[in-house]
């Protein structure tokens, strides 16, 4: 077992709670990193082609989220949105405005980092960026602000994206390079599409490509989606998911929240409740991070290690088939150019599949300018060290990790627009479905109680009872499913004699109604709910 478990175990009892444990599990992973996956990077050179090496602050720093977009989408003011507050170096328009990466991160007093100061801070993440140059360093800076969302998150922002060859070039930096050196480390990735604005230009289908291989990280955010009728609406999506799909090339559909994300009166309220519901939906996403915070590192250390030993069968092969003494340039062309074939070889000789191989055209370019004659020969050990991490120590880790989300509380993201839709009667759902009537005085079937009450004496009542075969014919003309019925007949039926009085049926005809419209039936019966006539008892009985 590991050494750094036996530390846990002391966290405990000193009460260090959910922080002991996250920084246990963190210090798991960097133990596992440099001990049998870093030796094997640095042996083929993997930090030259791939990703350079992680460091303390790549396991300690928080969750981050990547937004990125073409530009007037959105996403400074989501940002804005989400910390209800502005945050320095922000610049919202409908131009251009953000013109470089934005790192949005808490802070006890407001300020902002310029980036040639950010990436000699080992306390930050950021400190392999150095290698993009200043013309990278001078477009990008920290923003920092005591905010109660930033203590879980932190968020990046990025340049808006413009269509054609000249911005990619005029940037004086690889755009896309950078894209993916985010996306390595982040948590979740945010597309941002404008209603009106859903062509992908060329430097966003490339930024969009330089995703690759983090695909369970990127969501998709229809914004501003108010200013389009129903209609509209429907045409908008479909062209955007035909767009990605022409882009993101896996056979799962993209999950695309829809809404307007901005603290201002929605233009058509036709798709209020929509938007409510995407807008939720989007806040569990995010506010989850945390909690799956640990989860996502250790994915992305298997994920890194299984690239790492196919890079170490690349350039071990590339390295056996040189010849020694003549011929060493011509040689290095020809296994250039069999790199495909080698690929196939590869995976058939060690079972390997062809999604662990990095892309076929960006290796070629990278091996052009090497000396393969200072590769390495295979090192079996290196390989079965790693192996071994993934068999086994990954395995044991991943199991703490489960036991500890199990025992300690869930770690959440507050403040915010995130407090805003948590409780209270603008949260999502409230007074809607089963929670109708919650704070009202009378109870909320009375007002239909009439009408139900004249379909009950159709039933032919005896001592002001029906049974179960006289509801059954009246229930199933909901043409709702035996099973969901069948739930409503348990709620409904308050005492439990297998007879529906008439507020019980009342109940029944209203429960039904909840479903027709499109909620969720609660799983034991609310108290607002429960008939007039049946409140005393249960009271007894607590």
């Amino acid at each position: 077992m590991f050494s750094w478990l036996g530390k846990q175990g002391g966290g405990r009892e000193r009460g260090g709670g959910a922080s002991d444990v996250v920084q246990t599990v963190t210090g798991g992973l960097r133990e596992l990193y440099l001990r049998k996956l870093l030796p094997l990077e640095e042996h083929y050179r993997f930090h030259d082609f791939h990703s350079p090496a992680l460091e303390e602050a790549d396991f300690e720093n928080k969750p981050m989220v990547l937004l990125v977009g073409q530009y007037s989408t959105g996403k400074t003011t989501f940002i804005r949105y989400l910390l209800e507050q502005d945050f320095p170096g922000m610049r919202i328009g409908p131009e251009p405005t953000t013109d470089s990466f934005i790192a949005v991160m808490y802070g006890e007093s407001e300020g902002s980092v310029p980036g040639n100061a950010l990436v000699v801070d080992p306390k930050k993440p950021f400190r392999k960026l150095s290698r993009f140059g200043n013309a990278f360093l001078n477009r990008f800076m920290c923003s920092q602000l005591p905010n109660q969302v930033l203590k879980s998150i932190s968020i990046i922002d990025s340049p808006g994206i413009l269509s054609g060859e000249k911005q990619r070039i005029s940037r004086g930096y690889d755009f896309c390079q950078v894209l993916q050196w985010f996306a390595e480390r982040v948590d979740r990735i945010i597309l941002l599409f404008d209603a009106h604005k859903l062509d992908i230009s060329d430097e966003f289908s490339e930024a969009i490509k330089s995703f690759r291989g983090q695909d369970d990280k990127i969501r998709v955010v229809l914004n501003k989606a108010d200013q389009v009728d129903t209609q509209q609406l429907m045409r908008v999506y479909g062209a955007l998911m035909w767009s990605l799909g022409k882009v993101i090339n896996t056979p799962e559909v993209l999950r695309v929240y829809i809404g307007s994300f901005w603290a201002h009166p929605l233009q058509n309220t036709e798709n209020r409740r929509l938007f409510e519901a995407e807008a939720q939906d989007l806040f569990k996403d995010i506010q989850s991070l945390p909690q799956k915070a640990a989860v996502r590192k250790l994915n992305d250390l298997i994920k890194r290690a299984r690239l790492a030993k196919v890079h170490a069968y690349i350039i071990s092969y590339l390295k056996k088939e040189m010849p020694s003494v003549f011929g060493k340039e011509n040689k290095k062309k020809e296994l250039i150019s069999r790199l495909p074939e080698i690929y196939t070889q590869l995976q058939r000789e060690y079972h390997i599949s062809a999604g662990d191989f990095p892309e076929v055209q960006k290796m070629q370019e990278l091996l052009e300018t090497c000396d393969f004659t200072k590769f390495h020969s295979l090192k079996p050990k290196l390989i079965e060290a790693v192996d071994n991490m993934l068999a086994n120590k990954i395995a044991s880790l991943m199991s703490l990790i489960r036991q500890e989300e199990s025992n300690m509380p869930t770690q959440m993201v507050h403040g915010g627009a995130f407090d805003g839709t948590m409780a209270g009667p603008f949260g999502h759902g409230y007074g809607e479905g089963a929670k109708e009537g919650a704070d009202e005085e009378e109870w909320v079937v009375a007002k239909d109680k009439p009408a139900y009450d004249e379909i009950f004496y159709t039933l032919s009542p005896i001592n002001g009872k029906i049974s179960g075969i006289s509801a059954k014919k009246e229930m199933v003309t909901s043409k709702l499913p035996n099973s969901v019925l069948g739930k409503i007949w348990k709620l409904a039926d308050c005492d439990g004699d297998g007879m529906l009085d008439d507020e019980e049926f009342a109940l029944a005809k209203h429960l039904i109604k909840i479903k027709l419209d499109g909620y969720e039936l609660p799983g034991t019966l609310p108290p607002h709910l429960v008939p007039p006539s049946h409140r005393k008892p249960l009271q007894t009985a607590e």
